[in-house]
């Protein structure tokens, strides 16, 4: 892989501690709540899922990184972590190492990055996805199974059928039911991500905060935490669309077994795709 060198910026002590506690403020705010739930054994079928799904814990969430090529000034390597290195001016990323370590990771990123930007954004799946996971399962099968389905298990399955499942994206598709699996247009797997991710899908552009976190502390930790807050808004209408009643949590649903439904489902999905585009180009910048 061929790399660019370097552009540095130097930060004075004030400006980076302050940008620091600026990020630490902000994740405290989405870890709170987490944090609060786990230690008393509740869970939260919206909001916990970033936690339990994705694998970046909330005390690396927390924690901040300035990104490639910036000096801290009256830093110490103790004050970021492995990685870093003094100089004349400061503290900075070892970039070179953490680069020479994950080539491999970094290069499959940044080719699925690449190629999902040059592809159309597709908007007729209607957030199926959710409701394959779910088809031809009795209420104390499904995963969620504390919260009650918005229809009975015949009528999840009709609308499955008659809505068909256009699916691309494997991490969504692996968590089909066996019977929901023949249904789908497509049959993605790991290998073929990076030839069927497109802007579109909701899973997709949620997992732009994965690639971000396995891109730190390359990227800037004010990244992974906008990546966060995107992937947040992006599960609750995934849920808010899912076949789940998850009213009583303050989340009515978008009814995709209706015209009105899709509508607004897919009008959404436009929205995220614009600020995921936008994030997919500072990430791509970022490499």
């Amino acid at each position: 892989m061929t790399v660019a060198a370097v552009r540095t910026v130097v930060l004075d002590a004030v400006s980076w501690r302050a940008r620091r506690a600026g990020h630490e403020r902000r994740v405290d705010d989405w870890l709170a709540p987490h944090l609060l739930r786990r230690q008393a054994g509740e869970r939260h079928p919206v909001e916990d899922f970033l936690f339990t799904y994705y694998s970046h814990r909330p005390a690396q969430l927390r924690r901040w990184h300035p990104g490639a090529g910036v000096v801290l000034a009256d830093a110490g390597p103790d004050d970021l972590g492995r990685d870093y290195r003094s100089t004349s001016a400061g503290v900075t990323l070892d970039t070179e190492a953490v680069r020479a370590r994950r080539a491999d990771s970094v290069e499959w990123i940044r080719t699925l990055l690449s190629r999902t930007t040059d592809r159309p954004a597709q908007f007729g799946c209607f957030g199926m996805h959710e409701w394959a996971m779910v088809y031809r399962q009795t209420q104390q099968e499904v995963r969620h199974n504390a919260w009650p389905l918005r229809l009975s298990p015949e009528q999840t399955a009709q609308t499955v059928e008659r809505t068909g499942v256009r699916c691309s994206h494997f991490d969504a598709y692996r968590f089909f039911t066996a019977p929901a699996r023949p249904l789908n247009l497509l049959s993605p797997t790991r290998d073929s991500q990076h030839d069927l991710e497109q802007p579109g899908c909701l899973h997709g552009n949620m997992d732009l905060y994965k690639w971000a976190y396995k891109l730190s502390p390359l990227v800037p930790s004010e990244l992974v935490a906008d990546a966060f807050e995107l992937a947040r808004e992006i599960r609750t209408l995934d849920m808010r669309a899912s076949p789940y009643d998850l009213a009583a949590l303050g989340h009515p649903p978008v009814r995709v077994e209706t015209a009105e439904g899709r509508a607004e489902y897919a009008a959404a999905q436009r929205g995220f795709a614009e600020r995921a585009a936008s994030l997919r180009a500072r990430l791509l910048a970022a490499l």
